[in-house]
């Protein structure tokens, strides 16, 4: 009998094979290797397979999703394997236990569907016996042992294949298939035959994957070194609060904060009520987790406790002529403030306490009602906040939010006590006559209890919710006008009026205030420029004939930043003087005129006086008669109580117009038309009442008024004259504009004494009580 030849399995392959398609990365020869087989049709090719020759192709699909993959979905190489163990599976299911043996590609398909039966060839390595595949070799295993030694990934079991393994070819296969590597790329080298090419694929894989490894290593080292720090930190901790502890002082942050709310709340003399709900709050605060959010509330809550000047202020030392002078430097005129502050300064320094005031300081605007705050402050020697209300719509702004409310904060006046941190600061609410209302609710209604002497003793803010003395401040508010202020809040107020300035005024201002503020803005030395008188009061005259200052001192610094661009540019020479002819090249033309408009120049003309906001102005009324139906019509954008003020100006001259030998067809023949200009500003108000009947008559009569000569005042239906309110601006707005004679209600003229004689002088004054006695004056 002739000896067996033993003949290796890689020459007895089959021809013919079923096909597994694998959906994950492709199966490379030389490997044992598990395979999990689950699809119920995958198992029958097993049976088949395991029941003839035990030999199946792997081939992979060229997408991973897809399912119940037929002959088109697979490429044309694949390994081939034989099933050296099958274990079944519970779940239906087979583990093979196989070895791969070599690549095919596939000749032809002899079933296209499930199960897939193909007929191959079986493909050889080209291009093995070279010096350059021994170099890559060496060069592939040197490599992987690098890697494998840094990644503990890699198991003993993976090195010693890697040592055992002796064909290039198989090295190669073997390392495509431990890196991690796109499924297609792998597919590629799988592809290979080319011993050569396919190593040299393989090496730039390693390199790849060492580049992420001394990354990795990176990021590792970096780690590693910050939990090492952080742990040094926390051992450094735990060993500084047992010395702390040892020495009795606190432990932590927590206990730090708490020993001081707590020194600090022992220095402040705190009433019964609060004391309590203070000492509470400690309590609950020592009691607490630090990373609780209720923590921080708490902290924040007492933080504002202890920031709060709770301890009543000391009787202050007072030197009245001090004050005095401080006032008068800083302020020109303002009589009336000035003498209300130092009666609330005589009686403090004889009562010998700090009570607070509430004062309004009602006028138009760029009067100095902010900046007399400021003022107020210096000459009390006591700090100053301002807050603005103009707009506010919500109560919480005066009165703070409830704590239950996250970012809850104290309402101004507390978070005001908060940054001066004394109990008898100057208080500057500004603009209070601009309050708002809204859903959210009323400030001025909040603001009730905050100016009011006999509640704010115990003020409660809702934040702190506890009763806060703050009838140590002195309340100062401004406004444009006390229309517009609610009555229960003008009522808690003492009103103080601030008229505004005539040209004389302007130009002493001016000099002493507005010219050295201006010129240190600009960088201009105050002896470089001087000013004209005529100059300064062609300025007040021609560019700023309102009320306030505003203007006056915006045309005053265009003056000086031309004048420095004039120094750094043309090199003109210092000093200047500013001459009443230079300042139309400095400001343009000027604004005001002596118009026209502002004279009466024929019959049914005559001059009135209004109030505004913006202070004094005065205003004409003109009249004219047109032939044709009976009629009375009203032009000027005139208010109600103002077209009724004319109506009865009309009726009442209708009335009297037979005593001046006016007869009554000229009013049934002739439409009469009167018209208040400027026709695009509002007006409204009864105190042109005899200044329209005037008006008409002088239309009716064709006569004149006399020049110069202005009036106000409001006519009732029988002729009467009743009085007026803001006399002291209409005169000042009628010697703004050069009247001579004013008209007005003989109950007016009490008000008389309260306008200083240099307003007054060169004005003569006309009181009547009767309608009569306006007609002897102005014809």
């Amino acid at each position: 009998m002739p000896d067996k030849q033993i003949v290796p399995t890689s020459q007895v392959l089959p021809n013919k094979l079923y096909i597994i398609p694998i959906t994950g990365k492709p199966i490379f020869p030389g490997i044992f290797m598990p395979l999990m087989i689950l699809t119920e049709d995958d198992v029958k090719i097993v049976e088949k397979s395991i029941s003839s020759d035990g030999f199946i192709g792997l081939v992979l699909t060229r997408s991973p999703e897809v399912e119940n993959p037929s002959g088109d979905d697979l490429f044309t190489i694949g390994t081939a394997v034989k099933i050296i163990k099958k274990i079944n599976l519970p779940d239906g299911g087979v583990n093979l236990f196989i070895s791969t043996l070599k690549r095919f590609s596939i000749k032809k398909f002899i079933h296209k569907e499930n199960p897939i039966g193909v007929a191959v060839n079986y493909l050889e390595d080209e291009n093995v016996e070279t010096d350059e595949v021994r170099a890559l070799t060496r060069s592939l295993i040197s490599e992987m042992k690098q890697i494998s030694e840094n990644n503990p990934l890699f198991s003993e079991e993976m090195r010693l294949n890697m040592v055992n393994i002796d064909h290039p070819g198989k090295i190669a296969d073997f390392i495509t298939s431990i890196l991690n590597i796109d499924r297609m790329e792998q597919q590629k080298i799988l592809e290979l035959v080319d011993v050569h090419e396919r190593m040299m694929r393989a090496l730039i894989f390693i390199k790849k994957e060492q580049e992420l490894l001394s990354i990795q290593k990176k990021i590792q080292k970096q780690i590693q070194e910050k939990i090492t720090k952080s742990q040094r930190e926390y051992f450094l901790k735990e060993e500084l609060k047992a010395i702390k502890s040892e020495l009795g002082m606190p432990v932590d942050s927590k206990s730090s904060e708490y020993l001081r709310f707590k020194e600090a709340v022992s220095k402040l003399k705190l009433e019964k009520e609060v004391a309590e709900q203070v000492e509470q709050e400690l309590e609950k605060f020592s009691l607490m987790d630090a990373n609780s959010s209720e923590f921080i509330v708490t902290r924040n809550y007492l933080e504002t406790i202890i920031s709060l000047p709770w301890n009543n202020p000391k009787p202050e030392a007072i030197d009245m002529k001090r004050a005095q002078k401080i006032l008068e430097a800083d302020h020109y005129g303002l009589e009336d403030v000035k003498e209300r502050i130092l009666e609330y300064l005589a009686v403090r320094k004889l009562k010998k306490d700090t009570k607070g005031s509430i004062v309004c300081l009602v006028g138009p605007p760029g009067v100095g009602k902010t900046s007399v705050g400021k003022s107020i402050s210096r000459a009390l020697g006591r700090k100053f906040f301002r807050f603005s209300v103009g707009g506010m719509r919500d109560e919480a702004e005066i009165k703070g939010h409830r704590r239950t409310y996250v970012g809850a904060m104290p309402g101004k006046i507390i978070q005001g006590l908060k940054i001066v941190k004394v109990k008898n600061p100057v208080f500057m609410i500004d603009e209070i006559d601009k309050l708002g209302v809204s859903f959210q609710g009323d400030p001025s209604s909040a603001l009730l209890e905050v100016l009011d002497p006999e509640q704010n003793v115990a003020f409660r803010d809702h934040y702190l919710d506890l009763p806060f003395d703050i009838s140590h401040i002195l309340f100062l508010t401004t406004a444009n006008t006390v229309d517009t202020i609610p009555a229960p809040l003008l009522d808690r107020m003492e009103v103080i009026r601030l008229s505004g300035y005539i040209n004389s005024e302007k130009m002493t201002i001016a000099k002493k205030y507005l010219i050295p503020k201006s010129l240190g803005r600009t960088g201009i030395k105050r002896s470089d420029i001087k000013y004209e008188k005529p100059a300064l009061l062609q300025i007040a005259e021609g560019y700023a004939r309102e009320a306030g200052l505003r203007n006056y001192e915006k045309a005053l610094d265009k003056i000086h930043r031309k004048v420095a661009k004039q120094v750094i540019l043309e090199n003109i020479s210092l000093p200047l003087i500013i001459t009443k002819e230079e300042l139309e090249k400095y400001l343009g033309k000027p604004i005001f005129f002596e118009e026209g408009i502002k004279k009466i120049t024929r019959p049914g003309m005559a001059i009135g006086l209004a109030w505004t906001q913006m202070g004094g102005e005065i205003l004409i009324v003109e009249a004219v008669a047109n032939p044709g139906k009976e009629g009375f019509r009203l032009t000027g954008q005139l208010g109600n109580v103002m077209q009724e003020s004319a109506n009865i100006a009309y009726t009442y001259v209708r009335h009297i117009a037979e005593d001046f030998g006016v007869k009554h067809e000229f009013f049934e023949n002739n439409q009469i038309h009167l018209h208040v200009p400027a026709g695009a500003t509002p007006k409204d108000g009864p105190s042109a009442g005899i200044t329209m009947a005037s008006c008409l008559l002088s239309l009716v009569r064709k006569k004149k008024i006399k020049k110069s000569l202005a009036m106000t005042g409001e006519l009732s239906l029988v002729g009467q004259v009743l009085p007026i309110g803001g006399l002291k601006e209409k005169v000042i707005a009628a010697k703004r504009n050069n009247i001579k004679e004013i008209i007005i209600p003989g109950q007016n003229e009490k008000d008389l004494e309260e306008i200083p004689g240099h307003i007054k002088k060169g004005i003569q004054f006309h009181p009547v009580n009767r309608m009569e006695e306006v007609l002897e004056k102005v014809f």
